[in-house]
């Protein structure tokens, strides 16, 4: 659930008074990530790719407190929860937007991963957990690979965000340019940094 703080009373007192109302308060940083490991896990047990990079984009967020932060109009929001958004096509062509709730457990966030997007893709409809949990927007543009991408500031939806494409083969290895944005009144570039540092670690450390 979510519950609305005092901003005062946080670390992140100095940067809301700073960027609230900044005309741009969003910042995108891109780093090219190792994505080995993902690539031959989801060969060898048959696991989608964007499932896996989610579940480790959830991970990574979950040891970094500013994530369950996030300012929603003129307020603060403290969340007890996280999710991770995937964009689904939908059985008329068109795109949905799917909402999971990160659980630390592999194999039951892949279950739900694929239950739900499944769901959405039939019904062609949202499923939107935003009033419970702070949610980490992706976007998998699997078309063509990118160098970088850059998000907008709507004003209004001012979650994290992630952009990425195809990833490609070096050699032996296998790379992903990830673009990440997020809104500096819910995070300093060292707290982005750390969650991208983090994000490198758990995709070649998981099993």
């Amino acid at each position: 659930m979510a519950t609305e703080i005092n901003p005062g009373e946080t670390t992140r007192a100095a940067a809301f008074a700073l960027w609230m109302s900044a005309p741009n308060p969003m910042v995108t940083l891109i780093k090219t990530l190792d994505v080995t490991n993902l690539v031959r896990i989801g060969k060898k047990r048959r696991l989608k790719f964007n499932m896996l990079l989610d579940y480790c984009i959830g991970t990574a967020a979950s040891d970094v407190k500013e994530f369950y932060l996030l300012p929603v109009g003129n307020r603060l929001l403290r969340y007890d929860t996280l999710a991770v958004n995937t964009i689904v096509r939908n059985r008329n062509g068109e795109i949905n937007s799917c909402d999971i709730l990160y659980t630390s457990e592999l194999d039951d966030f892949n279950r739900d991963y694929l239950s739900f997007t499944a769901q959405v893709a039939a019904e062609c409809r949202d499923r939107d957990l935003s009033a419970d949990s702070m949610v980490i927007g992706t976007s998998a543009i699997v078309e063509t690979s990118l160098d970088g991408a850059v998000g907008m500031n709507s004003g209004v939806f001012n979650n994290p965000f992630l952009i990425w494409g195809r990833y490609r083969r070096r050699l032996f290895r296998y790379e992903l340019p990830v673009s990440f944005q997020f809104h500096h009144t819910q995070m300093d570039g060292a707290h982005a940094g750390r969650f991208l540092a983090n994000l490198q670690t758990i995709i070649i450390e998981l099993r």
